[in-house]
């Protein structure tokens, strides 16, 4: 089984490339994970697979007003939207993907397949 991600510009329309994002175990505070998304919106390997799988609570959090800033939009300060916590639960055996899609004053999730 697996947890992977994937981030959608929706103000302009494509994915969103080089977005920071870090996953957190919740239930120790563990930093388990820490990438960038490549060109397609997504993470080049999935953030958690075999014996790293397991049930439990963890944040997702993406750094969309940095990703919004380097690509020159003028956003306030501070930004409406800078970082994005995502908290889930995973609690079967099955793939997690946990899509983003965001503008700088709005963003939705749900799990994807």
């Amino acid at each position: 089984m697996k947890l992977t991600t994937h981030v959608l510009d929706t103000a302009h329309g494509h994915p969103a490339s080089g977005m920071a994002l870090t996953l957190t175990r919740l239930s120790d505070g563990a930093v388990l994970k820490r990438a960038v998304t490549n060109a397609d919106g997504r993470v080049d390997h999935p953030l958690l697979e075999g014996e790293m799988f397991q049930f439990g609570t963890y944040e997702l959090v993406f750094a969309v007003g940095d990703y919004f800033r380097k690509l020159g939009i003028a956003l306030p300060d501070p930004a409406f939207l800078d970082e994005v916590p995502i908290r889930f639960g995973i609690s079967e055996n099955r793939h997690y993907h946990v899509p983003l899609l965001v503008s700088p004053f709005s963003f939705s999730t749900y799990r994807g397949s």
